[in-house]
């Protein structure tokens, strides 16, 4: 049985991912739920992007991998996962006859803002540029606004890395990617509107299992008050709680917070114990739940 590693990241940012937009307004992509709340998401392509951005620009990621052919924008015939860590982790598809493909070693989510969406707007014009041109008046522009924690989820197959048919990568070559992967999401931002956002972790749960399950996806939600904001306990612990052929999750999982955040923070630390700890030291521990896995 493959193990699989998964974790799910709470971080905090601001208007992250924009849709088509209406006349001069930037519009956020957003959904709304049947209590009638509207919350704003950054789509799991965005952060791909960013994933594989922040690679190339920290590991030398190969993008040297893409072209047109056959009318379509694709990656490379002769390109294989050997030469492309992107392609080895997120997949890809070769239109031809026959077409190639590879569904994605690693899966994510959309991150999920975790606050409601209350329509705040900002105004913004080009006065600076219009002030230089005699007898010119600026142009005007519109954009949506949402400061929000958001939740992500990853999923990674483990014993799928570095393996496409009979091309199979060595074993450290393997654990060096996905460590690499997980030197990202450590340090992962996004560029936007003239904007660096940091997406690190602020929150991070997960582990490496037997079964491959997004335990913790939907189970992370705050509650905010005039006393800071509130991780509920009672969503994570009944994920935690889950059992599948006598093997618990709970013994499975890590959790890391950064300090000084969450009002409960004392309140996970008492009831987690050894399984909490620093954002650091969850990725120290799962790096070498990694190297265990795939070197097994």
């Amino acid at each position: 049985m493959g193990k699989t590693l998964t974790l799910s990241v709470i971080f905090q940012g601001s208007s992250l991912n924009f849709g088509e937009g209406t006349a001069n307004i930037s519009e956020l992509k957003k959904y709304h739920r049947g209590n009638g709340e509207v919350y704003t998401f950054a789509s799991r392509q965005s952060i791909r992007y960013d994933i594989v951005r922040l690679g190339n620009e920290l590991f030398g990621w190969n993008l040297d991998t893409v072209d047109k052919s056959k009318g379509v924008i694709q990656f490379k015939e002769n390109v294989t996962i050997a030469e492309s860590v992107e392609m080895d982790l997120f997949g890809y598809l070769k239109t031809g006859n026959p077409s190639k493909k590879r569904a994605a070693v690693a899966r994510l989510s959309h991150a999920l803002s975790l606050e409601p969406y209350k329509g705040d707007m900002e105004f913004l014009n080009n006065m600076g540029l219009a002030e230089r041109l005699p007898k010119e008046s600026p142009n005007i522009a519109n954009l949506e606004q949402h400061q929000s924690f958001y939740a992500y989820h990853l999923s990674v197959d483990l014993d799928k890395v570095g393996v496409d048919g009979d091309l199979v990568l060595s074993t450290d070559e393997r654990i060096r990617r996905v460590k690499q992967l997980l030197d990202v999401l450590k340090v992962l931002n996004r560029d936007i509107k003239g904007r660096r956002e940091n997406l690190a972790p602020l929150f991070i749960v997960g582990g490496v299992y037997d079964v491959s399950n997004p335990f913790f996806l939907g189970r992370l939600q705050l509650t905010g008050n005039s006393k800071g904001w509130w991780l509920q306990m009672e969503p994570l612990q009944d994920a935690l709680n889950t059992t599948w052929n006598e093997i618990s999750v709970r013994d499975r999982t890590r959790l890391g917070v950064v300090s000084g955040w969450l009002a409960n923070e004392a309140i996970i630390r008492d009831q987690l114990g050894d399984q909490s700890g620093s954002v650091e030291q969850f990725f120290a521990w799962i790096g070498k739940e990694v190297e265990s896995a795939i070197g097994a």
